[in-house]
């Protein structure tokens, strides 16, 4: 039998930190369906990365995504695949990180081609890194500033 501490721990593990909220239905569809509740995305640990899904292919001009299964040997790059149906590509393979330290976050841009924004702060882009601070309830912007790909950060700790 299991007493109520590891009941605790194990429900913990299952509980989100943290939720990135869709603000565009571009920002919904490239989320992968197992992962979006609503219109959010949970944030179950940091750092929590975030990336383009590279394996995608085109049906009757439609974007969809490829289901194939990878060795268990190779790690994820991403916690988080979005598909970029856009026809200018906004997001990189490797695009931010999600980070917290001492009760405060931040979003590192991880060297990406368009950037992020964070509220009105640009960071990154052409491949250059950079960090900016991240609030609850800023919004973060995955590309160039024309992106629909935007999500509201939402802490729930």
């Amino acid at each position: 039998m299991t007493d109520a501490t590891d009941k605790l721990k194990i429900l913990a593990q299952f509980r989100p930190r943290a939720v990135l909220k869709a603000l565009t239905p571009e920002a919904a569809r490239a989320v992968p369906m197992g992962m979006l509740l609503g219109d959010m995305v949970p944030v179950l640990r940091y750092p929590f990365r975030v990336g383009r899904e590279s394996r995608v292919r085109v049906v009757e001009g439609q974007v969809q995504r490829i289901e194939r299964q990878k060795p268990d040997r190779h790690a994820p790059n991403n916690d988080l695949y979005l598909v970029d149906a856009g026809g200018l590509t906004q997001i990189s393979r490797e695009h931010f990180r999600i980070e917290q330290m001492d009760g405060d976050y931040r979003v590192v841009d991880r060297r990406s081609d368009c950037g992020i924004g964070v509220g009105d702060l640009r960071v990154g882009g052409e491949e250059a890194g950079g960090m900016a601070p991240l609030r609850d309830g800023d919004i973060i912007a995955v590309g160039t500033t024309l992106t629909p790909y935007r999500y509201r950060f939402i802490v729930l700790e």
